[in-house]
């Protein structure tokens, strides 16, 4: 099983939310995984991983609201 690093976003300030997710995506390995859960649907985070590292992860949603959005971002 790879590591899965795990990220609640909730309790982070908006505008501190993608420097962090970026630091832990940084430090992943390929194959592994970091998990965001977050209170809203990151729609211009995933546009964001698609302009910057399009073919080098990939976007699954474990859950789509309607309170709570969990995405596994897994680096290819």
């Amino acid at each position: 099983m790879d590591k899965v690093e795990t990220l609640d976003l909730r309790q982070i300030m908006p505008f501190e939310r993608h420097e962090r997710i970026f630091e832990k995506w940084d430090a992943l390995k390929s194959g592994e995984t970091l998990k965001i859960i977050n209170d809203h649907d990151p729609k211009p985070l995933h546009y964001q991983f698609e302009a910057e590292y399009k073919d080098h992860y990939q976007w699954q949603y474990e859950q789509s609201g309607p309170k709570d959005w969990i995405v596994d971002i897994k680096k290819v």
